[in-house]
C-alpha cells in the first residue's frame, strides 16, 4: 500500500472512490436523498478543488500496488483548532476493507501530524457507523457528540473522537 498525494487531476478519482465507499459505508445510516446530497455538496469538483488548494488542507489516495488500483482516500486539515488537526474523510471501497489499508493510513497521519508539529487528531463518525469501533481500536475516545445542520432538512448525528500523539509514543520531529 502506497499513499499518494492527490491533485486537481485526481478530483474525479476522489468522487468516485466516495461514492463507491458511501454506497456501502451509509446505504443503512442514511436515506438515499441524505447521500446524494451529502456527495454532491462535500464531494463537488468545485469543493475539492477549493480544499486542495488550502495550504493546510491535504487529500491522499489510497494505493493498492499489487493490483495497481486505489482503495480509497483520506483527507485531513492541519491546524483545525489549536495544536490540532482535523481527519475529514477516510474512506475505502468495500472490496479493500480487511487489508490493513485503513490501519496504515491512519498510521501515515500519524506520522504527517506529528512531522506538522500538532498533537492532537479529531474526527467526526456518525454514532451508527461501525467504523467507531475502528477508531477505537486505533487509540481514538470519544470526547463528545453533536448534531450538525447540513442544510437542506439533513443533519448528522455524530460522536466527536479525539487522539493524542505524545499518549502513545509519538512524538513532534
Amino acid at each position: 500500500m502506497k499513499l499518494i498525494k492527490a491533485t486537481e487531476k485526481d478530483i474525479s478519482v476522489i468522487q468516485d472512490l466516495a461514492r463507491r465507499s458511501w454506497e456501502h459505508a451509509y446505504a443503512e445510516l442514511l436515506s438515499g436523498e441524505q447521500m446524494e446530497y451529502m456527495l454532491s455538496t462535500m464531494y463537488s469538483a468545485e469543493e475539492i478543488a477549493v480544499q486542495l488548494q488550502q495550504p493546510c488542507y491535504h487529500y491522499y489516495l489510497i494505493k493498492d500496488e499489487s493490483n495497481d488500483s486505489y482503495d480509497g482516500f483520506i483527507g485531513y486539515e492541519n491546524s483545525y483548532e489549536e495544536n490540532t488537526t482535523k481527519l475529514h474523510r477516510i474512506y475505502l471501497i468495500p472490496e479493500s476493507k480487511g487489508k490493513g489499508a485503513g490501519k496504515s493510513a491512519l498510521g501515515f497521519l500519524k506520522e504527517k501530524v506529528a512531522q506538522y508539529g500538532d498533537s492532537r487528531i479529531i474526527l467526526n463518525v456518525n454514532k451508527y457507523n461501525q467504523a467507531r469501533n475502528f477508531y477505537e481500536s486505533q487509540g481514538f475516545s470519544v470526547y463528545d457528540e453533536g448534531v450538525f445542520d447540513i442544510g437542506n432538512g439533513f443533519v448528522m448525528d455524530d460522536y466527536l473522537m479525539e487522539f493524542y500523539l505524545e499518549n502513545q509514543g509519538i512524538e513532534n520531529f
